[in-house]
């Protein structure tokens, strides 16, 4: 165990910063987000501050060559740095200190107390923050200084490390750290050791070119002896493959060649492969090994082109690039060609200039092709070729680069597939499901997406910790494995999981042996210890982060896999998670805007339905795919015991289309309470709109102007089931159908009419009579129209599905949205059906009245007997009186033929009507005042009343409940 230090301040509060972070507070704003993000990782890992136990590992070594390059340059900078009081140290891979270099006694001492000496493992997980385990966790250089250090021990020191990498592999060969004592620190010590890193990538490089040279000349002397293409004269071999051949092969084929090639390089068991070509040639590839005159070995590919004109001896290009502009496939250097580039040529061609050897083969280096990416390094000089009479092309690498090569190349060709298969809906579960389709099995053996439910919903996810439970979304997975979460399953990830480390830090974590991660197993130990049973042996978890919120993680498992996660998997399942939260965050934000329009317009729609006796309906409505829209239906009580239906269209899609139905419904309501005539209210409603349009209306902000409503469509229509007349107009809205109770389907010839808001033209009203049972049956054009059928052809089929007289209203609503939709309509259906009913004559009764006031007292009469008739006596005295009030005022004030009539509906209705056109008015009568008072005693005693106009005259009706007990017969 590490001995404490004593405890030392550092400006800017830090301490204070690393206390309330231990303690769970916020700070954000006091600590460097690197520093922050390493802290958060040490506390899941359960790092203490203030005890630390560090495991010794004595005897360590890099790599000969390695230390080949690493010697000269450490030996520079310690030199350099002897003034100065700075340490050098060299680790490992894994962040153990095999040298340490440099140095005052001072220093050394205090390094001494803190064993900061070859063996300590100074990795992120065992020590905390540090320029060492912090440089590999980063997998980039840091400088940490003072209280920045995770760990009590370390807090006197300032450091600087970077990763070494070796420039053919990308792999981190070494971490090379500067410490020295915190007040000697300086952020320009991070400068000096990446430059040193620098030097010795670029000596690693020398080395590999070397060694390359070494190989091609190897390759060519054994050529010379090799049987089965003996080498012959330019002039005289057959079928060769000389100047201008390479034109015979086009670029779709040298990439072919190219790509089997670097494939067959990099597998280790196989020697042969056949590649089909244009033209009916084919390629005959065969892989062996050479050795170079100092021990060097490595891999060359050589082809032969089958069949067609000019066939013989082909070249192959190299390896290509890789998913780095710092690695650098290993591939035969060629005069003239920056050693990082590929090259193909023929080995007789090598001497001319680089230009044209590139323009004759379509290789990269030509105009054609896409530039090859070059390392800031200076490419050595290689030596003159050894003349070469053998014109064959090759590839010349080893396995480890050409596997390189050809992992690249895949990791490009999934991100493009990524690209254009993540995201194709705005629906945030399809967007998770095709993240998993997507990795698996070309990247990973399981993968699965787990997101809180508010993003499901649309909503903000906020902070996701630990008590956040997830809810697994998709899964993608190359056979069942029924021992981890299942979709729908609802997860809670304990704190040591990668899954909840991922979260907490906002970067990908990587368990390259899930049998030695504790922390993953601290999840479910029993249910995970199967899992381990069952192969899966290696885990990339990533985040989902996108606009700067962490939206959910996603867990990338291996099992049949040979290798497992490498940390250079780690930047494509970053890639790849971050392309899809992108896009689950664009489902998010639209499931939220759709959600919301949804809502709104399902507040604007009819909840229920009224009561009423006329017709028994049945309604649907479906919003569209691309969002809510704004039809709508109403089904309305009016006076008489009739009812309206209406069923309207605005165009377009959004909220401003359902705050626009709203206000259209709402109209239509209130000029049914005036009991209008269809005609009358369509023309209200037309020059409503219209005014609306003229921007006497509203806008959605001061500076934006109202979008405009023009084009609505409505179909009105009033039902009477005393007469079972019907009057119905529309404006520019589809045809109604009505189905007779025999089956029989009829489109009503009503006159079009123009869409609401153009105004100018009347509209027509059709009036017909109606079956008892008819079904009159409404709907917006989204039923019988879309981008695949016309309009006639959709009427056939809604006729076809109407012809039935045995359904009821549901039944035939689920028979027309079975037949006609859909599963996911592109604009939006309102359907409405209504099954026509009758008043008989048991349930009416009505007088012609004379212009008498004698017959006022015979209209008592008469309505007490039909009252007892009706088993009603108890409303006796309260509609006579109602009667004869509305009959002395017919009769004193109107003029033409006076009409007394009852209704038993669900309530009692009492009717006077008479041929004048002018309406009774309610007015509270002076103390003085001899009459005036019927109107209001009439208003009192019912429970609604008001005044309906014919084209004979008017209508004033009262409405009365019926006694309890007593209902419709």
């Amino acid at each position: 165990m590490i001995p404490l230090s004593v405890t030392w301040d550092d400006i800017g509060g830090l301490v204070d910063a690393h206390e309330r972070f231990l303690t769970g507070a916020r700070v954000d704003a006091d600590v460097r987000g690197a520093v922050l993000d390493s802290w958060k990782r040490c506390r899941s890992v359960g790092l203490e501050p203030d005890r630390l136990l560090v495991p010794y590992a004595p005897g360590l070594a890099l790599d000969d060559t390695f230390l080949r390059a690493a010697e000269p340059v450490l030996q520079r900078l310690t030199g350099s740095l002897s003034e100065v009081g700075m340490t050098v140290a060299l680790c490992d891979s894994q962040g153990r200190m095999v040298q340490r270099l440099g140095g005052d006694r001072l220093l050394r001492g205090r390094l001494d107390d803190v064993r900061f000496a070859p063996g300590f493992d100074a990795s992120e997980q065992v020590v905390g923050t540090n320029g060492v385990g912090t440089a590999l966790a980063e997998r980039g250089p840091v400088y940490v200084v003072g209280r920045e250090h995770f760990a009590d021990c370390l807090q006197p020191f300032a450091c600087a490390g970077t990763p070494v990498r070796n420039p053919l592999s990308g792999h981190i060969e070494a971490v090379l750290d500067l410490t020295c004592l915190r007040d000697d620190g300086d952020p320009l010590m991070l400068r000096l050791v990446r430059e040193a890193a620098r030097d010795i990538e670029a000596r690693l490089l020398e080395q590999a070119t070397q060694r390359e040279r070494a190989l091609l000349a190897a390759y060519r002397r054994a050529g010379r002896a090799a049987d089965g293409w003996p080498p012959q004269p330019a002039a005289t071999r057959p079928g060769r493959y000389g100047e201008g051949a390479g034109a015979r092969l086009g670029r779709i084929d040298l990439a072919v060649l190219r790509e089997k090639a670097e494939e067959l390089i990099a597998a280790p068991h196989r020697t042969l492969d056949e590649v089909m070509l244009s033209g009916g040639r084919s390629a005959l590839l065969l892989r062996r090994q050479v050795r170079g005159a100092a021990g060097e070995t490595g891999v060359v590919v050589e082809a032969r082109i089958l069949g067609g004109a000019g066939a013989g001896p082909v070249g192959l290009a190299g390896p290509g690039t890789v998913d780095r502009p710092a690695i650098v496939a290993g591939v035969v250097p060629v005069p003239g060609f920056a050693t990082e580039t590929a090259v193909a040529v023929p080995i007789s061609k090598i001497t001319p200039p680089p230009k044209k050897r590139a323009a004759a083969t379509g290789l990269p280096g030509s105009p054609t092709s896409p530039p090859l990416p070059t390392l800031p390094l200076p490419s050595p000089q290689p030596s003159a070729p050894e003349p070469v009479t053998d014109d064959r092309l090759l590839l010349l690498g080893d396995p480890g680069v050409g596997r390189l090569a050809v992992l690249a190349r895949r990791r490009l060709e999934l991100l493009h597939e990524a690209g254009i298969r993540i995201g194709t809906t705005l629906d945030v579960a399809r967007t998770a499901e095709e993240l998993a389709e997507v990795a698996v099995p070309r990247f990973a053996d399981f993968a699965s997406v787990d997101l809180p439910d508010p993003v499901l919903h649309g909503e903000e996810p906020g902070p996701l910790g630990e008590d956040t439970p997830l809810r697994r979304v998709a899964v993608g997975s190359v056979r069942e494995e029924p021992d981890l979460y299942g979709v729908g399953d609802q997860v809670g990830y304990v704190p040591s999981t990668p899954q909840s480390r991922s979260l907490e830090t906002g970067r990908a974590v990587l368990e390259p042996v899930l049998a030695e991660a504790g922390g993953w197993l601290a999840q479910d130990p029993a249910r995970l210890a199967r899992v381990l049973t069952a192969g899966i042996h290696s885990l990339i978890t990533v985040p989902l982060r996108a606009r700067g919120t962490t939206l959910g993680v996603v867990s990338f498992y291996r099992s049949g896999h040979p290798a497992p996660f490498e940390e250079d998997d780690l930047s494509l399942a970053q890639e790849l998670a971050g392309r899809a939260a992108i896009c689950i965050d664009n489902a998010r934000r639209y499931t939220r805007e759709h959600n919301t329009a949804l809502a709104l317009q399902r507040s604007l729609l009819p909840k229920g339905r009224p009561e009423q006796s006329a017709v028994e309906v049945a309604y649907r409505y479906l919003p569209a795919q691309a969002g809510v829209g704004g039809d709508w239906f109403d089904v309305i009580p009016l006076s008489g015991a009739r009812v309206a239906l209406v069923v309207g269209d605005v165009v377009g899609h959004g909220l401003h289309a359902a705050a626009t139905m709203g206000r259209l419904r709402t109209a239509v309501h209130n000029f049914c309470s005036l009991d209008l005539p269809p005609d009358e209210l369509l023309t209200h409603l037309d020059d409503l709109v219209g005014r609306l349009d003229r921007g006497e209306g509203w806008a959605v902000d001061s500076s934006q102007a109202d979008s405009g409503i023009v084009g609505a469509t409505c179909l009105y229509a009033v039902y009477d089931p005393v007469s079972r007349r019907c009057a119905l107009t529309r404006a520019g809205h589809p045809l109604p159908a009505i189905v007779g109770p025999d089956g029989t389907v009829e489109f009503v010839d009503l006159p079009s009419g123009q869409p609401l808001g153009l105004g100018g033209m009347p509209f027509e009203t059709v009036e017909l009579e109606l079956a008892e049972g008819s079904q009159l049956v409404l709907y917006t054009d989204g039923l019988i129209e879309d981008r695949h059928q016309d309009i006639d052809a959709g009427l056939e089929r809604l006729r076809t599905v109407l012809a039935r007289a045995d359904r009821s209203p549901e039944e035939t609503c689920e028979a027309v949205l079975d037949a006609l939709l859909p599963a996911r309509p592109s604009d939006d259906v309102a359907l409405l059906v209504a099954r026509t009913r009758a008043l008989g004559p048991e349930r009416v009764a009505q007088w012609e009245l004379p212009s008498d006031p004698a017959v006022v007292s015979r209209s008592r009469a008469a309505v007490t007997e039909q009252l007892a008739a009706w088993g009603l006596d108890e409303l006796s005295f309260t509609v006579e009186l109602v009667a004869s009030e509305l009959v002395t005022n017919a009769i004193r004030h109107a003029t033409g033929p006076v009409q007394l009539r009852l209704l038993r509906d669900r309530a009692l209705i009492c009717e006077v009507s008479d041929g004048s056109g002018t309406s009774p008015r309610l007015r509270r009568a002076r103390t003085e005042d001899e009459g005036g008072r019927g109107l209001f005693l009439v208003a009192q005693l019912t429970e609604r009343w008001g005044t309906r106009y014919t084209p004979d005259g008017k209508v004033i009706w009262t409405e009365l409940p019926l006694p309890c007990g007593l209902t419709t017969p």
